[in-house]
């Protein structure tokens, strides 16, 4: 282990998720709080109580996350067994571009299996209600989860270094786009326009009514960044799109 490495790590994971997450928290929670009320998904707001557990889980899953590519990045002897690069020309950058979307398609396909898994009866209560404890999600959700799911989410970086060859930048910035959208996802908000979930485009697209959906009711909705799974599976709800449309409806 490459303590270094690992501390360099809990730092850029963490400060990731405590600055995206609260500066969105400030402007929606707080200062646009009376403005966007009448769109909130969810009319109702989480209690304090529901803030500090989604922070103090989602600290512990950034101590986790971050142990796992400072062990395996962290160590020469397992480092040369994965397929990381630091030449961009050693696959072009053609690939160097491309990889990116491939990267969306393995996690989305990764996190959907993973979490119709976590849900299943005999696993749930031990492994993903932590994260369910949120019915009604803030940004602060992004990352509350029980130590065990933290290490299956943390699985997909073993994927991307062992599958398919991955740079630094690739790694840097598709897990800030995670973040990114995670927490979007949580918000309580929807970002995307009217009809947007009935565009021909817009209905692969995951968006934060979906996952706010998957929160409150704990059933369906299962994807990450796409719908194609939930779509070609039947888990999208079938309230999916009116739920949507009434909630860009709403009058300011």
């Amino acid at each position: 282990m490459n303590w270094q490495f690992y501390f360099n790590d809990v730092i850029l994971i963490g400060s990731r998720y405590l600055i995206i997450a609260s500066v969105v928290f400030l402007i929606w929670y707080v200062l646009l709080r009376r403005m966007l009320q009448s769109k909130k998904i969810q009319q109702r707001y989480p209690k304090f109580k529901d803030y500090a557990r989604e922070i103090g889980f989602s600290i512990s899953t950034v101590f986790i996350m971050s142990f796992i590519p400072a062990t395996i990045l962290g160590s020469p002897e397992l480092a040369k067994h994965t397929k990381f690069y630091t030449d961009i020309n050693q696959h072009g950058m053609l690939y160097f571009v491309l990889a990116f979307p491939l990267m969306a398609l393995i996690h989305d396909t990764y996190f959907y299996w993973m979490h119709r898994l976590i849900h299943h009866p005999l696993l749930f209560r031990a492994v993903h209600l932590v994260h369910h404890k949120s019915t009604n999600p803030s940004p602060f959700a992004a990352y509350s989860f029980h130590p065990f799911e933290a290490v299956l989410e943390a699985g997909i970086f073993l994927v991307f270094v062992f599958t398919i060859p991955v740079h630094f930048f690739h790694l840097l910035f598709f897990f800030l786009f995670m973040i990114v959208y995670n927490v979007y996802g949580h918000l309580g908000w929807e970002l995307y326009p009217k009809g947007f979930s009935k565009h021909w485009l817009g209905k692969w697209i995951n968006t934060s009514v979906s996952h706010n959906q998957h929160h409150q009711y704990f059933k369906g909705n299962y994807g990450l960044y796409f719908l194609f799974w939930d779509r070609m599976m039947g888990t999208i709800r079938e309230d999916y799109d009116k739920q949507f449309e009434s909630v860009k409806s709403r009058n300011r």
